[in-house]
Protein backbone atom coordinates (compact mmCIF):
# COMPACT_ATOMS: atom_id res chain seq x y z
CA UNK A 1 0.00 0.00 0.00
CA UNK A 2 1.30 3.42 -1.08
CA UNK A 3 2.03 5.46 2.43
CA UNK A 4 -0.24 8.21 1.34
CA UNK A 5 -2.99 6.26 0.55
CA UNK A 6 -3.96 6.24 4.42
CA UNK A 7 -3.20 9.94 4.40
CA UNK A 8 -5.52 10.59 2.04
CA UNK A 9 -8.32 8.58 3.60
CA UNK A 10 -7.69 10.02 6.84
CA UNK A 11 -8.35 13.98 5.28
CA UNK A 12 -11.53 12.80 3.27
CA UNK A 13 -13.19 11.02 5.99
CA UNK A 14 -16.38 12.21 8.15
CA UNK A 15 -13.53 12.70 10.93
CA UNK A 16 -11.36 15.32 9.18
CA UNK A 17 -13.11 18.81 10.13
CA UNK A 18 -14.58 20.75 6.39
CA UNK A 19 -18.37 21.19 7.89
CA UNK A 20 -19.39 18.29 5.35
CA UNK A 21 -21.73 17.08 7.60
CA UNK A 22 -24.07 20.45 7.54
CA UNK A 23 -24.03 20.75 4.06
CA UNK A 24 -26.79 19.00 1.60
CA UNK A 25 -25.68 20.02 -1.38
CA UNK A 26 -29.33 21.41 -2.26
CA UNK A 27 -30.78 17.60 -1.51
CA UNK A 28 -32.64 19.11 1.42
CA UNK A 29 -34.91 20.79 -0.95
CA UNK A 30 -35.40 17.63 -2.64
CA UNK A 31 -36.63 15.95 -0.01
CA UNK A 32 -39.01 18.68 1.42
CA UNK A 33 -40.53 18.68 -2.01
CA UNK A 34 -40.99 15.08 -1.74
CA UNK A 35 -38.83 14.56 -4.76
CA UNK A 36 -36.53 12.12 -3.23
CA UNK A 37 -39.14 9.84 -0.93
CA UNK A 38 -37.07 6.22 -1.31
CA UNK A 39 -33.95 4.48 -1.19
CA UNK A 40 -34.27 4.59 -5.54
CA UNK A 41 -34.86 8.23 -6.20
CA UNK A 42 -32.06 9.08 -4.06
CA UNK A 43 -29.61 6.49 -5.51
CA UNK A 44 -30.91 8.15 -9.00
CA UNK A 45 -30.42 11.62 -7.93
CA UNK A 46 -26.81 11.24 -6.44
CA UNK A 47 -25.63 9.22 -9.62
CA UNK A 48 -27.22 11.56 -11.52
CA UNK A 49 -24.74 14.37 -9.27
CA UNK A 50 -22.15 12.47 -9.86
CA UNK A 51 -21.87 11.80 -13.70
CA UNK A 52 -23.71 15.16 -14.87
CA UNK A 53 -23.36 17.37 -11.87
CA UNK A 54 -20.84 18.71 -9.21
CA UNK A 55 -18.95 14.98 -8.84
CA UNK A 56 -17.94 15.66 -12.38
CA UNK A 57 -16.84 19.03 -12.31
CA UNK A 58 -14.98 18.58 -9.03
CA UNK A 59 -13.82 15.28 -10.23
CA UNK A 60 -12.27 16.87 -13.49
CA UNK A 61 -10.95 20.22 -11.68
CA UNK A 62 -8.96 17.82 -9.18
CA UNK A 63 -7.41 15.85 -11.62
CA UNK A 64 -6.08 18.98 -13.21
CA UNK A 65 -4.91 20.70 -10.20
CA UNK A 66 -2.98 16.70 -9.62
CA UNK A 67 -1.49 16.57 -12.91
CA UNK A 68 0.13 20.06 -12.24
CA UNK A 69 -2.59 22.48 -13.93
CA UNK A 70 -2.44 26.33 -12.72
CA UNK A 71 -4.33 26.19 -9.42
CA UNK A 72 -5.28 30.34 -9.07
CA UNK A 73 -6.40 29.77 -12.66
CA UNK A 74 -8.15 26.50 -11.59
CA UNK A 75 -10.01 27.77 -8.37
CA UNK A 76 -11.28 30.79 -10.50
CA UNK A 77 -12.59 28.30 -12.77
CA UNK A 78 -14.41 26.44 -9.40
CA UNK A 79 -16.27 29.56 -8.09
CA UNK A 80 -17.17 30.65 -11.36
CA UNK A 81 -19.00 27.27 -12.36
CA UNK A 82 -20.72 27.33 -8.61
CA UNK A 83 -24.43 27.79 -9.79
CA UNK A 84 -25.97 29.74 -6.47
CA UNK A 85 -24.88 31.12 -3.70
CA UNK A 86 -24.92 28.26 -1.32
CA UNK A 87 -22.86 26.11 -3.84
CA UNK A 88 -20.12 28.58 -3.97
CA UNK A 89 -20.26 29.41 -0.02
CA UNK A 90 -19.75 25.40 0.18
CA UNK A 91 -16.95 24.54 -1.75
CA UNK A 92 -14.80 27.55 -0.30
CA UNK A 93 -16.13 26.95 3.25
CA UNK A 94 -14.96 23.17 2.80
CA UNK A 95 -12.09 24.24 1.09
CA UNK A 96 -11.04 26.71 3.71
CA UNK A 97 -11.44 24.67 6.24
CA UNK A 98 -9.57 21.44 5.09
CA UNK A 99 -6.32 23.41 3.79
CA UNK A 100 -6.57 25.08 7.45
CA UNK A 101 -6.61 21.82 9.15
CA UNK A 102 -3.84 20.20 6.37
CA UNK A 103 -1.87 22.80 7.09
CA UNK A 104 -1.75 22.67 10.69
CA UNK A 105 -1.37 18.55 10.55
CA UNK A 106 1.39 18.88 7.93
CA UNK A 107 3.34 22.72 8.90
CA UNK A 108 3.02 23.33 5.32
CA UNK A 109 1.08 26.73 4.28
CA UNK A 110 -2.29 25.88 1.91
CA UNK A 111 -4.04 28.98 0.77
CA UNK A 112 -7.99 28.99 0.73
CA UNK A 113 -9.37 26.85 -2.21
CA UNK A 114 -12.71 25.86 -3.58
CA UNK A 115 -12.64 22.09 -2.09
CA UNK A 116 -11.30 20.07 -4.87
CA UNK A 117 -9.19 22.36 -5.47
CA UNK A 118 -7.39 22.95 -1.90
CA UNK A 119 -7.59 18.78 -1.85
CA UNK A 120 -5.34 18.75 -5.21
CA UNK A 121 -2.66 21.34 -3.57
CA UNK A 122 -2.63 19.07 -0.35
CA UNK A 123 -2.35 15.89 -1.89
CA UNK A 124 -0.02 16.56 -4.76
CA UNK A 125 3.12 15.36 -2.10
CA UNK A 126 1.67 12.05 -1.87
CA UNK A 127 2.27 11.11 -5.49
CA UNK A 128 -0.99 8.83 -5.48
CA UNK A 129 -2.42 7.71 -8.95
CA UNK A 130 -4.81 10.37 -10.36
CA UNK A 131 -8.11 7.83 -10.61
CA UNK A 132 -7.39 6.72 -6.98
CA UNK A 133 -7.15 9.77 -5.69
CA UNK A 134 -10.26 11.28 -7.36
CA UNK A 135 -12.30 8.15 -6.80
CA UNK A 136 -11.52 8.79 -3.24
CA UNK A 137 -12.63 12.34 -3.30
CA UNK A 138 -16.22 11.39 -5.10
CA UNK A 139 -16.44 8.73 -2.82
CA UNK A 140 -16.76 10.57 0.16
CA UNK A 141 -18.53 12.99 -1.79
CA UNK A 142 -21.36 10.61 -2.24
CA UNK A 143 -20.99 9.43 1.21
CA UNK A 144 -21.82 12.24 2.87
CA UNK A 145 -25.08 12.42 0.85
CA UNK A 146 -26.13 9.18 1.68
CA UNK A 147 -25.47 10.52 5.05
CA UNK A 148 -27.51 13.30 4.69
CA UNK A 149 -30.53 10.69 2.98
CA UNK A 150 -30.17 8.50 5.57
CA UNK A 151 -31.21 11.43 8.42
CA UNK A 152 -33.82 13.43 6.49
CA UNK A 153 -35.71 11.10 4.33
CA UNK A 154 -35.47 8.79 6.46
CA UNK A 155 -33.78 5.96 5.15
CA UNK A 156 -32.63 2.77 7.07
CA UNK A 157 -28.59 2.49 7.51
CA UNK A 158 -28.76 -0.77 5.35
CA UNK A 159 -30.37 1.15 2.61
CA UNK A 160 -28.00 3.81 2.53
CA UNK A 161 -24.70 1.48 2.26
CA UNK A 162 -26.83 -0.02 -0.53
CA UNK A 163 -27.36 3.05 -2.28
CA UNK A 164 -23.40 3.19 -1.61
CA UNK A 165 -22.25 0.23 -2.93
CA UNK A 166 -24.69 0.47 -6.06
CA UNK A 167 -22.36 4.18 -6.92
CA UNK A 168 -19.10 2.21 -7.01
CA UNK A 169 -19.09 1.12 -10.18
CA UNK A 170 -19.65 4.64 -11.41
CA UNK A 171 -17.40 6.51 -9.18
CA UNK A 172 -14.44 4.14 -10.74
CA UNK A 173 -15.40 4.68 -13.98
CA UNK A 174 -15.78 9.13 -13.43
CA UNK A 175 -12.30 8.87 -11.57
CA UNK A 176 -10.80 6.91 -14.43
CA UNK A 177 -12.16 9.39 -17.09
CA UNK A 178 -11.18 12.09 -15.04
CA UNK A 179 -7.89 11.19 -14.69
CA UNK A 180 -7.33 11.75 -18.48
CA UNK A 181 -9.92 14.55 -19.20
CA UNK A 182 -8.94 18.60 -19.84
CA UNK A 183 -11.14 21.24 -18.76
CA UNK A 184 -12.83 21.39 -21.80
CA UNK A 185 -14.42 18.34 -20.86
CA UNK A 186 -16.41 20.40 -18.27
CA UNK A 187 -19.85 20.43 -18.33
CA UNK A 188 -23.27 20.20 -15.98
CA UNK A 189 -26.33 19.22 -16.62
CA UNK A 190 -27.74 18.38 -13.44
CA UNK A 191 -30.54 21.27 -13.25
CA UNK A 192 -33.10 19.74 -11.13
CA UNK A 193 -30.16 19.65 -8.57
CA UNK A 194 -29.19 22.78 -9.69
CA UNK A 195 -32.35 24.54 -8.91
CA UNK A 196 -32.77 22.67 -5.19
CA UNK A 197 -29.90 24.28 -4.38
CA UNK A 198 -31.22 27.67 -5.23
CA UNK A 199 -34.45 27.16 -3.72
CA UNK A 200 -32.44 25.84 -0.35
CA UNK A 201 -31.23 29.64 -0.05
CA UNK A 202 -34.87 30.27 1.43
CA UNK A 203 -35.96 27.23 2.45
CA UNK A 204 -37.64 26.86 5.87
CA UNK A 205 -37.38 25.44 8.03
CA UNK A 206 -34.14 23.88 7.69
CA UNK A 207 -31.66 21.43 8.90
CA UNK A 208 -28.21 21.83 6.86
CA UNK A 209 -26.80 24.50 5.66
CA UNK A 210 -26.43 24.14 2.06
Amino acid sequence: MQPGLLTLVQWLSPAFPTGAFACSHGLETAIADGRLADAAAVQDWLSTLLRHGTGWQDAVLLAQGLRGGHLDQLSDLARALAGSAERLAETMDQGTAFARTVAHVTARPLPPRPLPLAVAEAAAPLALPVADAVALYLHAFASNLVTIAVRAVPLGQSQGQAILTALHPAIIALAQRAATATPEDLASSAFAADLAAMAHETLQPRLFRT
